[in-house]
């Protein structure tokens, strides 16, 4: 094969793991969320096997699939956007990621006012759009920074353009990664910006973040080292701190993300083009929003034929998704434990389940298999069942 494209469709969940009530989820499951809403329609997709997955009858099945597909189950311990994409890459982590229910300790948070001379407001888990809105006035009043996390391993600054411009922000953020290390070192740090006024602030699309580096060769190392181009589309970059790319390019939401990608389409590499579309869960599941979510999948399927058309007979497909967001439950508006489904289309592939397997880092296997590269993971190729 001479180029794998590799589709993170964030957060797309394909039903609660075995251990999902460890993780405070219960009877989650966003793609039967999604299929609840009139606004999805997805039907190359479901012709590509979707909901032929193990479990996934209820989308609609296909006699005749053109794709081969699976269920995969996460290995790592989390739930998060770092570790479940750390093990697509080949990476299983054995222990989560630190959060902070009760908000960052001192310890933290005096190094962090002493570096960039503000002070942190509201420093709880809470959700992006509240935050602002409760604290935006104090904030743009005082000039203190908001700080804030969520279920997740993030450390999340929200400041005004205005008053902070965002490449100020970004430094505050570095500031910020430098601190979160050892036993304080979150997944990610992320530089929320904002703009508006009392009562109507809204987040900009100039976020940005900083991630934790893999602890571990990944996936995209081992391909960049044998000399393939490896290409990340959205916020794969800053996911693995930058390492193991050849080209990258940041996306603003969904449609600029699979117009870009339908760019790389059109170009002569050699090796992975790593996407992932962030739209699913940073408007749609996070925010509870079933028919958002649901419209966005069908954009994604509606695209899908447009840029099949494009590739040639040496390349591969895969869409997948890094864990859960199910739009539905209202428990929590943090990501849910789930499994996650697995298309893979070309002309070489061969149709057929693949059943449900154990560990996300099967993709990483898989892809480096492929492209005849060696690395080191826990994951298991299915090359062979597939070509």
């Amino acid at each position: 094969m001479k180029r794998i494209f590799l589709f993170v469709l964030d957060s797309c969940g394909a039903g609660a793991m075995p251990d999902s009530e460890k993780f405070g989820d219960i009877g989650v499951h966003t793609l039967r969320s999604c299929s609840t809403s009139d606004k999805l329609h997805i039907p190359n997709m479901l012709k590509a096997g979707l909901g032929n997955i193990d479990g996934l009858d209820f989308l609609g099945t296909e006699a005749a699939p053109t794709g081969a597909y699976c269920k995969l189950a996460e290995s790592s311990m989390g739930k998060d956007t770092t570790i479940g994409h750390w093990e697509i890459a080949g990476i299983v982590s054995p222990q989560p990621l630190p959060t902070y229910p009760d908000g960052f300790p001192e310890e933290v948070l005096k190094p962090f006012r002493e570096a960039t001379g503000r002070g942190v407001l509201a420093n709880a888990p809470w959700s992006g759009t509240e935050v602002i809105n409760k604290y935006g006035d104090e904030h743009v009043r005082t000039g203190d920074l908001i700080v804030y996390t969520s279920a997740d391993s993030v450390f999340q600054i929200a400041a005004h353009e205005d008053l902070v411009p965002p490449e100020k922000l970004y430094e505050y953020c570095r500031i910020a990664r430098n601190i979160l290390r050892g036993k304080h070192g979150v997944g990610r740090v992320i530089a929320r910006p904002f703009v508006g006024e009392n009562g109507n602030y809204k987040r900009t699309s100039n976020r940005h973040d900083f991630s934790l580096e893999p602890p571990k060769e990944t996936m995209l190392d081992a391909v960049k080292a044998a000399g393939f181009d490896s290409i990340a589309v959205g916020k794969i970059f800053d996911i693995f701190a930058g390492q193991g790319t050849t080209e990258h390019v940041y996306t603003k939401g969904n449609t600029d993300g699979l117009n870009k990608t339908m760019e790389y389409a059109d170009k002569d590499f050699n090796g992975l083009c790593f996407i992932n579309l962030v739209d699913f869960d940073m408007l749609y599941g996070h925010r509870r929003d079933i028919d958002g979510y649901a419209a966005a999948l069908t954009e994604f399927d509606t695209w899908l034929p447009k840029f099949m058309e494009k590739l040639g007979e040496d390349d591969l497909v895969m869409i997948t998704a890094d864990h859960g967001c199910d739009p539905a439950y209202t428990a929590t508006t943090d990501h849910t434990r789930e499994y996650i489904p697995l298309l893979i289309l070309g002309d070489k592939v061969k149709p057929g389940n693949l059943g449900t397997r154990t560990c996300f880092a099967n993709i990483a296997a898989t892809i480096c298999d492929i492209l005849g590269v060696k690395l080191e993971t826990e994951g298991k190729s299915f090359k062979d069942e597939i070509l």
